[in-house]
């Protein structure tokens, strides 16, 4: 069974997130669990927590079908010591936070060289983080999520996501979360049949199907292997309809979080009917 949802608004407190996915139809979501755009949050109340729970259980979502994001501002690969520790602590306080919320995982970006260390040492230093981060919490998975490459961001290749995993002591703590524009951009077809069963298949052999905790399901206003990240609504971008009927069929699909990210929100509650129309 396919859980489709979208990464909604958590305004006014974490609790409203789930009624909010509700409201447009969704069997799974995505949330922040502060504001993305800010290194330091207020803890989490007992009062937002048990609110939180109790409306994910009325809405009859469960645990593992919420897939919460980081912030934008960690970069747990930082060539810079100072910010990488900064980027670990505010990383660490999210792993904590979707701990007190009941949740199953935390999905990160894995970071940046910044052009002055190279990929292999930046994809060592992130799987550094992700160790610390792992010995100093408890339960939750952590998923990588695969980027388009853009600027001097590690992640774009298959072959870097299984370098960290590699690199990481407690397997059972790390996931993989699929991005389809990043994926399109980083130069990974999906848009025939043929193509699509190629990318899945190389995915497979070099990562595995069973690190796959989610998938974040984006239509791409950038060229195939442009490493340009542009979202944009399903079917109306260059990957095209026909690559989201393969994913909404595929069994190895079943069972995670399926999220929307695309650009116009208003839409959302009509794009998942349509990602549904397409089971077969």
């Amino acid at each position: 069974m396919k859980f489709v949802g979208a990464h909604v608004s958590a305004a006014g407190g974490v609790f409203n997130a789930p009624i909010n996915a509700k409201e447009i139809g969704a069997k799974a979501f995505a949330i922040f669990t502060k504001n993305q755009r800010q290194w330091k949050a207020k803890p989490l109340t007992e009062d937002a927590v048990r609110k939180f729970k109790e409306n994910l259980k009325a809405v009859g979502i469960k645990p593992e079908h919420v897939l919460p994001h980081d912030s934008y501002l960690i970069n747990l690969g930082s060539p810079d010591p100072e910010k990488r520790r900064k980027s670990l602590e505010a990383f660490i306080d999210e792993v904590e936070r979707c701990y007190q919320l009941g949740l199953k995982y935390l999905n990160f970006h894995p970071g940046s060289h910044l052009r002055k260390i190279s990929e292999e040492e930046c994809l060592k230093i992130v799987a550094d983080s992700v160790n610390e981060a792992i010995s100093r919490t408890r339960d939750i998975v952590l998923v990588i999520e695969n980027t388009a490459g853009q600027g001097s961001n590690v992640g774009y290749r298959f072959e870097h996501i299984a370098q960290i995993i590699e690199l990481v002591e407690d397997k059972s703590r790390i996931g993989v979360c699929l991005d389809t524009c990043h994926l399109f951009a980083a130069g990974y077809d999906i848009r025939t049949r043929e193509a699509y069963e190629k990318t899945m298949e190389e995915f497979d052999q070099i990562v595995g199907f069973k690190y796959l905790k989610g998938m974040h399901l984006n239509d791409a206003k950038s060229q195939l292997g442009s490493r340009v990240d542009r979202h944009h609504s399903i079917g109306k971008g260059n990957i095209g309809l026909e690559a989201f009927r393969f994913i909404m069929n595929d069994p190895r699909l079943d069972n995670i979080p399926l999220i929307l990210e695309t650009i116009d929100p208003s839409i959302w509650k009509e794009e998942i009917e349509l990602l549904y129309s397409l089971v077969e």
